[in-house]
């Protein structure tokens, strides 16, 4: 297939899962920040993402049916690529077998997010690079980051992708390319700058997680020097579809899971003794608590944004 133009006629795929499916939050974990270039929503729920497939840079457009069923558009070079793996992308093989609520704040959330699943994009530099640049930033600073390196370094996303405003994050070898001094213009330091560097020289070997165990595929990702247990877990949340994948080294997550479950914040080893009940299904409860807006109350003011963090 050819890059598509604006007018060109897409690729279609009508899909329907076998279970409760609720696309708009089980892909919302994609999206990096209220500005992502690579993510629009259309007032109706539309979704559209700006992909960069195994064969090329593609558009994909979702909707969601009341009745449940998805339409699925796609154009580009990786528009066929991205139709294949619909069902897997809405984690339609996420395996919830075995996993018991437990707690009565877990149960409560399971209920109103029934239809949230694991993806599996199978995409792992997409979901790697953004990763790294979130290391021990704030949100804030790390989102505004990435759209930066986006809008300057990747491209139009093909068809109507364009122009709307949406965008294809930069291929591998671009990545490789960054000057030292666009990513400091783009507010990441030198050793987020070169773990991302690095793990775009392996995009190959990495990508190779897809077919690997769960296991394996951390081990992998965390052999690339820059990438720890919590980027690893970010990635694996994402293109892997681990749902055991917990964000241990996270700011907010333990915090926020141990108030939500006790009452009372943790640090890192009270979230693993807290979640060592749902082991197997460790990020299902992190992910659900996160949709059901499960957190502890804020005191005092916000960590204020900064150009370089120690590491």
């Amino acid at each position: 297939m050819t890059p598509a133009g604006a007018d060109a006629p897409p690729l279609e795929r009508t899909w329907r899962s076998g279970r409760a499916l609720d696309v708009r939050s089980t892909l919302g974990i994609l999206r990096r920040g209220a500005g992502d270039p690579t993510w629009r929503q259309d007032p109706d729920g539309t979704i559209w993402r700006g992909i960069r497939s195994a064969c090329g840079p593609a558009t994909l457009r979702l909707l969601q049916r009341p009745d449940g069923e998805v339409e699925a558009q796609a154009w580009g070079p990786g528009a066929a690529w991205v139709l294949d793996r619909l069902p897997p992308m809405l984690g339609e093989d996420d395996d919830a077998s075995g996993f018991e609520p437990r707690h009565p704040v877990v149960a409560e959330a399971a209920r109103r997010f029934s239809g949230w699943r694991v993806p599996c994009t199978g995409l792992v530099l997409e979901a790697l690079v953004p990763a790294v640049i979130e290391q021990k930033v704030t949100g804030q600073e790390a989102f505004g980051s990435y759209r930066t390196l986006v809008h300057r370094y990747g491209e139009r996303a093909p068809g109507p992708g364009g122009p709307r405003g949406l965008w294809v994050a930069p291929a591998p070898a671009t990545w490789t390319m960054v000057p030292s001094w666009e990513w400091l213009r783009a507010s990441v330091d030198g050793k987020r700058s070169a773990a991302a560097v690095r793990a775009a020289r392996s995009a190959g070997r990495l990508e190779e997680c897809t077919a690997m165990s769960h296991a394996d595929a951390h081990r992998r990702l965390r052999a690339i020097p820059g990438i720890g247990v919590w980027t690893a877990a970010e990635v694996a949340q994402r293109a892997l579809g681990d749902p055991d994948a917990v964000s241990f080294g996270d700011y907010h997550v333990a915090r926020n899971i141990g108030w939500a479950l006790t009452g009372v914040e943790v640090d890192d080893d009270g979230l693993a003794e807290l979640l060592q009940p749902w082991s197997g299904h460790r990020y299902r409860v992190q992910r659900l608590l996160e949709l059901a807006g499960a957190r502890r109350p804020r005191r005092g003011a916000r960590m204020a944004p900064r150009t370089h963090l120690p590491r």
